[in-house]
């Protein structure tokens, strides 16, 4: 673990919105690979950030950016932005590689060796990210949404990718998967998928159990395994730091 490890929130604008994401430098001045964090459809709640700090905490810098430029206060505000953003590939893409490029341009981070990681809405936002084109070496999905209104642009994907999902998600059926790997297979995407048993959505996330969601539970073992799976995937790709 680095001696020191630097956070801050990092105030951004994009089409006149005011974004604020969370970057944790554990570099310790160094150049080492950089790695965006996209946070779930709860919004930049307390997870993207412990993501953050805990890829720090490995040697990365790690920005956490804000998806929404707004809190999430109920479950109705949540889901009418997920719905916008869904069908508004553009804006969404635009967010992203908009946060690329600012983690790319922090000083202790190699341009040339980064990735993305993103936690449900999170992993839809950085699988089109990597449907957009960008300039980036990993991507991985945590029980990520796997749709798109435009799988024929998996053609320009240039990262390799990762998903990790529960056997046992309701928001993540059978049937979206199948529908992925066909997407990746006709995109000639170096891709793959683990799949968990007994997992459902949102293992990763501690704070999901007191909502009550059907189907929502932090699932510690997957957790565990994922984030080896995430950690496997950037030696390979970024190689080891």
């Amino acid at each position: 673990m680095p001696e020191v490890i630097d956070t801050r929130d990092i105030t951004y604008e994009i089409d006149g919105k005011t974004f604020t994401g969370y970057l944790a430098d554990g570099s310790g001045g160094k150049s080492v690979p950089g790695v965006l964090v996209a946070h779930e459809g709860g919004g930049m709640t307390g997870h993207p950030k412990e993501r953050a700090r805990m890829l720090a905490e490995l040697g990365y810098v790690a920005f956490a950016m804000d998806t929404f430029g707004e809190a999430i206060t109920s479950r109705e505000q949540a889901m009418k932005i997920l719905g916008g953003l869904s069908a508004d590939l553009p804006t969404l893409r635009k967010r992203a590689n908009t946060a690329l490029d600012l983690l790319k341009a922090q000083k202790n981070v190699d341009a040339k060796r980064t990735a993305a990681i993103g936690f449900c809405f999170g992993g839809t936002t950085v699988l089109e990210l990597a449907r957009s084109g960008a300039d980036i070496g990993v991507v991985v999905g945590f029980h990520s949404g796997l749709g798109t209104s435009a799988p024929e642009d998996a053609k320009n994907i240039r990262a390799k990718v990762l998903v990790c999902l529960g056997a046992e998600d309701p928001i993540i059926p059978a049937e979206q998967r199948d529908a992925f790997i066909k997407e990746m297979q006709a995109g000639k995407v170096d891709w793959r998928m683990e799949l968990y048993g007994g997992a459902g959505h949102s293992f990763t996330n501690r704070e999901v159990d007191a909502m009550g969601l059907p189907g929502f539970a932090y699932h510690e073992a997957t957790d565990r395994r994922s984030w080896t799976a995430m950690r496997n995937a950037f030696d390979e790709v970024l190689g080891k730091i």
